[in-house]
């Protein structure tokens, strides 16, 4: 306790407690206030602000070509052949140039007044300080009036002042080269795979620039160079996302509109949307080129135009049905992106995940609507299967909230759940756990060691159905499959209701070795396709149990596998004698002390949690297909492209 109050505090409060933070220093404090924390989402934010200035100049007509590079020791490098940054003495403070307050003040740059840019995504007056702030070095080149200046800083400090460097008769533009500072993100480093497609995006947001991208980094799939220029934007976009997959429409509701030319403001918005019976809808929107992940006005009008459209063309052709589609079900099966440049925007949060401008709303819902009603009323075979879809979808949603609403009423209708499942105590789901464990010996440690109140648990037989592919009728038959649905309550697909899900935590336990890894994504292959939401919402764990246990003495330690063992062994466990080392086969041969200790308790075991982190629509899925799909020839390709990244195995 002491060393949490020392060192020890001042009794008197006043002016010289206060602490007055630098804007770099502030940066470096709570680095959290400006790029959302310090993991690998906020390091690569860091080079999504820098590439979102460059597209900034692209939008406003300045630049034609952006150039993105990963170099070998780390730095990255965007650049551009926009109007480079003013280099000129500040008027405010003419001791510095514009250049050096832009990288070294919150809350500077050329995007408050509109002059300069009627639209931009970078965060205004704040992304290349805060990037400045954040890395051990940052270099700028800025080539204007045919002469080139640069500037070098560390951790937000300059250098040295502003230079001129010499001539660039034909060279114009902003070049940024900069490394993440250790001292912020540790070991963490830039991914050529997520910054390929981070540059691929953008081409698709603003159709009229080109992209240019390197790497000397290689991960074995992204490619050294390439470039990015794509005529149909978010069309383009959408078509790669769905791949060849069956959709309702023949093509889809893709468009733009200039805001000037509607609402006399400056601004467009771009769409494309399709509905498919192949997988679980999706949105992914954009506010000035800058992906919003949590959504926000642009997306609520664009889902307003298309909920009243749909029911409007349902009225038109005389389906009452209509009317009890919801946006709900718009979202089942449809697929969408969109994309909204407007001036001055506003956002929750500093990374910008919402947009809150009001206005947006309005003049999405107003832009994209006349172009579905023309765009339904011209392909009535397009418009007719979407109808029919979004009409079966509503029923489907209310037969089971009919059902659901049923099952309350009658008090007494007992739930049927396979006679495996070895159920908790618990009337609620808040807190409650469903161990699916690999075998009954594995599910007897598992009984005697379990909390009876919070924790259930459901014994598998071998390994279940490869899902992928298979026929529904496979899938209806598999008595595995089958007793695990039952236990959860839950249905398949499209069926599936996370409200239905009758546990908290849902633990895949399976044995610390090659046929429990096999299992395990069986399992994960399953959920993910059929279940996806609950993994999405946060449901769905990985145990982790001991391979070895090591006793010496009085002490015991538990380790997950040969290199952790080897680090115990060789610095010792503090008793005295032999250190004693039992390796378990299987968690049937675990006792119920130690199943507890090491996977089941809460305060001393250690869980996974399963997540999916694609940065486009459809990744993951496509990588669960190659690695577990029909297709043989796939595996054995993904395998030849990354065998060299696996070490050599002791067998």
């Amino acid at each position: 306790m002491n060393d949490l109050l020392s060192p020890t505090p001042k009794s008197d409060y006043d002016a010289s407690s206060i602490q007055v933070l630098e804007d770099m220093e502030h940066v470096r404090l709570r680095p959290g206030m400006y790029i959302g924390g310090k993991d690998d989402r906020a390091l690569h934010h860091m080079v999504a602000e820098i590439i979102d200035n460059s597209m900034d100049e692209a939008v406003a007509g300045h630049a034609t070509w952006i150039e993105v590079e990963l170099h070998a020791n780390g730095h990255v490098s965007v650049r551009d052949n926009g109007r480079g940054i003013p280099v000129d003495p500040h008027p405010k403070d003419p001791r510095k140039s514009a250049l050096e307050i832009i990288f070294c003040t919150l809350n500077a740059g050329g995007k408050f007044s509109g002059d300069s840019y009627q639209t931009s995504g970078g965060l205004h007056g704040v992304g290349s300080s805060v990037v400045n702030a954040l890395s051990d070095h940052l270099r700028v080149e800025v080539a204007r009036n045919r002469e080139l200046y640069m500037m070098e800083f560390s951790r937000g400090i300059p250098q040295a002042p502003l230079a001129k460097i010499g001539a660039a008769p034909n060279r114009r533009g902003t070049s940024v080269t900069f490394h993440p500072d250790p001292e912020i993100f540790g070991s963490l480093t830039l991914k050529p795979a997520r910054l390929f497609k981070m540059a691929r995006s953008k081409a698709y947001l603003f159709s009229g620039v080109e992209i240019r991208w390197k790497t000397e980094i290689s991960d074995g799939d992204t490619p050294a160079e390439a470039t990015f220029k794509f005529p149909g934007g978010l069309a383009d976009y959408l078509g790669e996302a769905l791949g060849g997959a069956t959709t309702y429409a023949e093509r889809p509701f893709a468009g733009s509109v200039d805001f000037r030319d509607k609402y006399n403001v400056p601004g467009k918005v771009e769409w494309a949307i399709n509905w498919t019976p192949a997988r679980d809808g999706f949105i992914q929107s954009y506010c000035n080129t800058v992906p919003t992940p949590e959504g926000g006005t642009h997306e609520a009008g664009f889902w307003a135009a298309i909920l009243k459209g749909i029911k409007a063309y349902g009225d038109l052709a005389n389906n009452r049905k209509a009317t009890q589609i919801t946006r709900e079900d718009l979202l089942a099966g449809g697929c969408a992106l969109v994309s909204c440049f407007i001036r001055e925007p506003e956002f929750v949060g500093q990374t910008k995940d919402r947009l809150a401008t009001t206005d947006a709303a309005r003049m999405v819902e107003g832009a994209v609507r006349d172009h579905f009603d023309n765009w339904l009323a011209a392909d009535t075979k397009s418009a007719g299967a979407i109808l029919d879809f979004l009409v079966l979808r509503a029923e489907e949603r209310l037969r089971r909230r009919q059902e659901k609403e049923t099952q309350r009423k009658t008090a007494t209708k007992k739930l049927r759940l396979p006679g495996k499942l070895v159920d908790c105590a618990s009337n609620t789901r808040d807190g409650t756990e469903l161990f699916i464990v690999e075998g009954d010996s594995a599910g007897g440690s598992a009984k005697m060691a379990r909390d009876r109140k919070t924790q259930a648990l459901l014994p598998l037989r071998g390994k279940i159905l490869n899902v992928l592919g298979a026929a529904s009728s496979k899938l209806g038959s598999n008595q595995e499959i089958n007793d695990l649905t039952q236990a959860l309550g839950v249905s398949l697909g499209s069926k599936f209701n996370l409200d239905d899900l009758r546990y908290d935590k849902i633990i895949i336990m399976t044995d610390a070795d090659v046929d429990g890894a096999h299992i395990a994504a069986l399992l994960m292959t399953f959920f993910f396709t059929q279940m996806r939401p609950m993994i999405d919402a946060g449901h769905l764990y990985l145990a982790c149990p001991p391979l070895y246990r090591l006793t010496q003495g009085s002490k015991r330690v538990y380790c997950l596998d040969e290199a952790e063992r080897d680090q115990w062994l060789e610095k010792g466990l503090g008793g005295k004698g032999k250190i004693d080392v039992s390796r378990f086969k299987g968690l049937g041969e675990m006792d119920a002390k130690d199943l507890k200790e090491t996977t089941m308790d809460p305060t001393s075991r250690k869980l996974i949690r399963v997540t999916i982190d694609e940065d486009e629509p459809g990744e993951t899925g496509d990588l669960v297909e190659r690695l577990m799909g029909k297709k043989p020839e796939l595996r054995f390709q993904y395998i030849s492209e990354n065998a060299r990244f696996v070490e050599e195995l002791d067998v």
